[in-house]
């Protein structure tokens, strides 16, 4: 399915992302750098703009941000989120994604179709595989009805989408579902974009640190399959 048969979520009315996009919207523009962000969008191929902002000093911010504001819920989360993503600058996105993944077990399975938007609004490695691992990852476990949503995602005509499908369970250890993980690789193994292909080989190295004699077999077994940059990732720890 392409990303335009997904309808843009609306964004809710929240006063707590009233205050925190106020804070912030005010409060990163001062801190910009114009010589940071040119060589920060350069780095991470001009996705977007950037205002220059180095990470620890953006971590002070966001603190200042966050000062008193409660505990969000769902809504608070789906208006911070969508908010942050209309905003140009690459660090609002960062923000957004921190405050997710801070904040997810206050989100259900309803929060799915937002997370699709933000995954594949502006999408680049930055914001996409925090999202996978930390947010959708976990809504996935506390919710395993969702394991049907990744096996539509894992088809998606997205790149982006398909490799959070592939990442959702990289923190899962021994709680992951190798059915999926090894059925995932399979049906993707052959795409050609490199963003698919190292996530084949990512997932499959990070549970080869739970089983590596899993994952050595069924690398052996898909070898024919599964593209050279899969094969090596995957095997780069285990030989």
């Amino acid at each position: 399915m392409s990303p335009s048969a997904h309808s843009h979520p609306v964004v809710p009315e929240s006063a707590l992302a009233d205050t925190v996009l106020g804070r912030l919207t005010t409060l990163y523009p001062a801190a910009a750098d114009s010589e940071r962000a040119v060589r920060a969008a350069a780095y991470m191929k001009n996705v977007a703009p950037f205002l220059g902002i180095a990470t620890p000093q953006r971590r002070l911010l966001s603190r200042e941000v966050l000062q008193g504001v409660g505990r969000p819920d769902e809504t608070d989360c789906t208006a911070v989120a969508l908010r942050c993503w209309a905003l140009p600058e690459r660090e609002y996105q960062y923000f957004a994604t921190a405050f997710l993944r801070r904040h997810v077990a206050r989100c259900s399975s309803g929060f799915l179709p937002v997370l699709r938007h933000v995954v594949d609004t502006v999408p680049w490695w930055d914001t996409v595989d925090l999202l996978a691992v930390h947010v959708a990852g976990p809504l996935v476990a506390v919710d395993q009805g969702l394991r049907v949503a990744m096996d539509r995602w894992i088809e998606d005509d997205s790149v982006w989408v398909t490799r959070t499908a592939l990442l959702h369970q990289l923190r899962y250890k021994e709680k992951t579902d190798t059915k999926r993980l090894f059925g995932y690789c399979l049906l993707r193994a052959e795409h050609p974009d490199f963003f698919v292909r190292k996530a084949i080989g990512w997932c499959l190295r990070e549970y080869a640190r739970t089983d590596p004699e899993a994952v050595r077999d069924f690398v052996g077994g898909a070898r024919d399959r599964l593209s050279p940059l899969s094969v090596r990732e995957a095997l780069k720890n285990i030989g």
